[in-house]
């Protein structure tokens, strides 16, 4: 079989599978299946295929995955992400949209303690959304921040994904976990920004509201007694990371001790709680690793199979710059976005980007930064953004699915315009991995 028929049939046949609605993994394990039949020998193919499986999964650079999930599900089902929320509101004094502003900062607080954007978007959105609805806020300032901040949770460590794209693509986790803080940050000031200047323009989307005024002490305790001491554990992630003292893995081993000691400490742990992380965290982390579980073999078969060489080798033969495949790869990955989850998008793009990138000679980190950005944009895109069904979910019936739609259009240009700026000054990603480094 040629490579042109092979790279159809196992990368237009897993394609297919996941537009008709068929889970990730069995989408994969099908394919692989498949493959294995053809490319591989038969029944020593599939000999192969679960040796090649099994050996994925047991890979020691997965572990940060579950424990970084554990830190965001500890903080949520003990209750102490609802406290960073009061004290964020306590600091921040009227201004227009300031209910939004609220859920942006501390959107962006729990990006940094949260390896989890569903978890971030739920939480808030439940919270929140009925709040600013009954104040007066239109629904699209109601809901567009929190959907909008809960992708950025995709940028900042600690952060689930770019552990899995780090392991898939070969990029090194840390470089890559440091890479997306500055374009996270930079997102929620330019999230901030928006909403402010928005609501000074049309004050009726968001109307000013009689608010609890804190003074002395009571406004700045609940920054030092849950603020500062949640975000530390960010630190104590990041920190122990780029001074070399542990691995990404050691790291959000620490992440995870010093969440449950301060839960321990706070007196918010019980064993129901526990149990309902632990639960929660297996459910999660089970389903990612049986992702993996295909997409490795899948990546082995189509390079046995001659597709992946043969792509490449056309690709390259055409003279492109190596700046304008980056852009088309963007492109690609923007596009898939609109129909697939961000998973799916690694699996299929990763066996052909990846060896081109290191055939052009492109900074990993860099290209790893944007492709974060992609599929943090896939989370917003109407018509399947993840987070527009969640945040459906969880907002109150007044609430219509054209409200989220509507609501999340300009942060999805927002991110667009934060691509082309990484794309444009890659220092934006590669500053702060170099310094730390």
């Amino acid at each position: 079989m040629s490579w042109e028929s092979a790279a159809w049939l196992m990368l237009g046949g897993s394609t297919v599978l996941i537009f008709l609605g068929l889970p990730v993994a069995f989408c994969f394990l099908v394919i692989n299946l498949v493959g294995a039949m053809l490319f591989l020998g038969g029944e020593v193919g599939l000999t192969q295929v679960a040796r090649s499986s099994i050996s994925s999964i047991a890979n020691f650079s997965l572990t940060p995955i579950p424990l970084f999930i554990l830190m965001g599900e500890v903080l949520f089902h003990t209750g102490l992400a609802v406290k960073v929320i009061d004290g964020v509101e306590r600091l921040i004094k009227q201004v227009p949209g300031r209910l939004a502003v609220v859920a942006v900062v501390a959107g962006t607080v729990f990006s940094a303690i949260s390896g989890s954007t569903i978890a971030t978007t739920a939480m808030l959105g439940g919270l929140m959304v009925p709040m600013m609805i009954s104040r007066g806020y239109h629904p699209t300032m109601a809901t567009g921040p929190i959907m909008a901040i809960g992708a950025v949770d995709m940028l900042i460590p600690p952060s689930a994904l770019t552990v899995l794209l780090g392991s898939l693509s070969g990029i090194s986790i840390s470089k890559l976990l440091i890479g997306g803080i500055v374009p996270g940050l930079l997102l929620s000031a330019a999230f901030i920004t928006y909403i402010v200047v928005r609501v000074k323009l049309n004050p009726t989307l968001a109307p000013s509201s009689v608010f609890t005024k804190y003074e002395g002490w009571d406004r700045w305790r609940p920054l030092f007694q849950y603020v500062i001491p949640l975000i530390s554990i960010f630190a104590v992630v990041v920190i122990s990371m780029t001074a070399g003292w542990a691995t990404p893995t050691e790291s959000a081993a620490i992440g995870a001790l010093f969440t449950i000691a301060l839960a321990l400490a706070y007196r918010a742990l019980s064993f129901r709680n526990l149990t309902q992380a632990l639960l929660g965290t297996a459910a999660i982390s089970g389903m990612i690793l049986f992702i993996i579980f295909g997409a490795v073999t899948f990546s082995q078969i189509l390079s046995f199979s001659g597709a992946s060489d043969g792509i490449v080798e056309l690709i390259t033969s055409q003279g492109l710059p190596p700046l304008a495949i980056v852009a088309a790869m963007m492109l690609v990955l923007v596009f898939l976005g609109i129909f697939v989850d961000q998973v799916s998008m690694m699996m299929i793009t990763l066996p052909i980007f990846m060896p081109l990138i290191q055939k052009f000679g492109v900074d990993p980190v860099w290209f790893g930064v944007m492709f974060l950005i992609c599929m943090q944009l896939g989370l917003l895109l109407p018509p399947h953004g993840l987070l527009l069904m969640t945040m459906k979910g969880v907002a109150p019936p007044e609430v219509t699915m054209a409200h989220v739609f509507r609501a999340v259009v300009p942060y999805v240009l927002m991110s667009l315009l934060m691509l082309g700026l990484v794309f444009s000054v890659p220092e934006i990603a590669l500053w702060l991995p170099r310094a730390l480094s």
